[in-house]
């Protein structure tokens, strides 16, 4: 393997660090909305995620460039006004989930210091400073830091869940409990924020070792994001009230650890939350930066592509 390639697992982590960073945005404000119906509704968008990682990965293995979504557009529309208004829409996107990252790491940072709103911004700028320090260092940095951050993070988040699953009360995860369907829809068009992510893989594809395992790092990376979020969210939504999920929505997951780890639980899953979102704008910042390199890859490439179906 060349030493400016990176591996499979790197990749996953880079899916699945662009993707878990957000259920500690989002879970507070979709248990408002689903309820005891959360579980489901991670379920519905992690289908939704899934059906569309499948596009993903076969649009990734056809044209290899690190310009991800930007290429999938150019090829698929052409060059012009149309393509490049979408593709200024892609970059919109990539600030909103860089500030939704940016401010759960600084709401979960800032709860050490008593929730302190000058705490908060200054966690804010700081960790994207950091990030985008890190980002100089080129991808093999960016995948290794990820394996390192994601493998941390999930140990806390699997503690969390095997320890909480002995206190989850069932009576809360009815369906007697759930949102009308509506508003369990709607708790799903929220979650899916927290599924966002994984596209970047499509960015890594000039970078990996064996492009042909490309897929199966998309799958790979999203089963497991689908499965970490229900289990997390069964566990929260079956310790904590829904009045004090949505009371504490900017930190909920740690909330949701006292009641069964006390104050060390809350602790723990804050840093989990830190890591988290680290790795998360981590990834962002990776996928938004390999845009740019697009244009050169069309040039040196010309024509060539690898197909697999």
């Amino acid at each position: 393997m060349k030493k400016d390639k990176i591996g499979f697992w790197s990749v996953v982590s880079i899916g699945v660090g662009g993707m878990i960073g957000g259920i500690f945005a989002v879970l507070g404000l979709a248990v408002q909305l689903a309820k005891g119906g959360t579980p489901v509704a991670f379920v519905l968008a992690g289908i939704i995620a899934l059906i569309t990682s499948y596009s993903y990965a076969k649009l990734s293995i056809t044209y290899p460039c690190q310009g991800g979504t930007v290429e999938f557009l150019n090829q698929a529309f052409g060059t012009g006004i149309f393509t490049g208004s979408l593709n200024i829409l892609l970059w919109l996107s990539y600030v909103v989930m860089l500030s939704l990252y940016s401010y759960a790491f600084g709401s979960y940072a800032a709860s050490f210091f008593g929730d302190s709103l000058f705490f908060k911004h200054v966690f804010i700028t700081g960790i994207i400073l950091l990030m985008t320090l890190l980002n100089f260092f080129g991808s093999k940095a960016v995948g290794e830091a990820e394996k390192g951050i994601v493998t941390f993070k999930v140990a806390i988040l699997f503690l969390f869940v095997i320890v909480g699953l002995w206190s989850v009360k069932i009576s809360r995860l009815m369906p007697n409990e759930w949102a009308p369907p509506i508003q369990l829809i709607s708790g799903g068009t929220i979650i899916f924020l927290a599924y966002e992510g994984f596209e970047l893989i499509a960015n890594t594809a000039a970078d990996v070792d064996k492009l042909e395992k490309l897929p199966l790092a998309y799958y790979t990376a999203v089963v497991f994001v689908i499965f970490t979020y229900v289990m997390v969210a069964i566990v929260t939504v079956g310790n904590l009230p829904y009045s004090q999920i949505v009371q504490a929505k900017d930190y909920a997951l740690a909330a949701a650890a006292k009641p069964f780890l006390g104050s060390v639980g809350f602790v723990l899953v804050a840093i989990a939350a830190l890591l988290s979102t680290t790795s998360a704008i981590n990834a962002t910042l990776y996928g938004s930066a390999r845009v740019s390199y697009q244009k050169s890859w069309r040039k040196k490439s010309g024509t060539s592509q690898l197909r697999v179906f």
